[in-house]
């Protein structure tokens, strides 16, 4: 296995070349996968703007704003990592007002967060119009292996350790369902781009074909 130590900044311009060199038809769906802990959401929010000074139109879409309604997702309890695992995050909404539209064939009318978990209500967002050629990054957990139609995949990987070393102490009842995900689903074995980060000011790139 050939593992490439990276600097923060030259991996998200290592990123921003990729995405900005690749062209399919519709717009591009990027997943940025992986723990809060190994900072997904930040990573997508980084590539932004360097994106769009490449010429690229962006939206970047957190998972936590498609999330299930508690009803739905707490109902076997509120700290249950089974449930966690297989269904907090509203996949068919994901795919419905975010993945599909931005396709091939889709309209580019992109619908930015759907459900407000604080209030436990619809976040009444307005949709977005992302032209042929943008970028759509969709970051947070558990997004590989579940079917949903990314044309690139960036996943974010820590050792169980580290996970747990650098987990908040209030979602370390989620480090089960990121166990499971690691042995069931196995991201780190298919993601296009494969990230270390067991020190996020050390990160590392797993070279391709080599994370299994």
């Amino acid at each position: 296995m050939r593992v490439r130590p990276i600097t923060p900044e030259r991996l998200v311009a290592e990123l921003t070349d990729r995405l900005a060199g690749t062209a399919v038809p519709g717009r591009l769906r990027v997943a940025v996968d992986g723990p809060p802990a190994a900072g997904p959401d930040a990573l997508a929010a980084a590539l932004v703007d360097p994106l769009r000074a490449a010429g690229r139109p962006v939206l970047h879409v957190l998972a936590a704003d498609f999330l299930r309604p508690a009803s739905l997702r707490l109902e076997q309890g509120r700290t249950n990592p089974d449930a966690y695992y297989e269904g907090w995050v509203d996949e068919t909404g994901l795919r419905r007002e975010v993945l599909d539209p931005a396709g091939a064939d889709g309209s580019g009318r992109l619908l930015p967060s759907l459900w407000d978990a604080a209030t436990d209500r619809a976040s009444r967002a307005g949709y977005v119009e992302l032209p042929a050629g943008g970028v759509v990054l969709v970051s947070g957990a558990l997004l590989l292996g579940g079917g949903l139609p990314f044309d690139v995949t960036v996943h974010l990987v820590l050792s169980p350790a580290a996970l747990a070393r650098r987990t908040d102490p209030e979602l370390r009842w989620t480090l089960p369902a990121f166990a499971r995900y690691a042995d069931e689903v196995a991201p780190a074995s298919f993601a296009d781009v494969v990230v270390r980060v067991d020190d996020p000011r050390h990160p590392a790139v797993v070279e391709p074909g080599d994370a299994g």
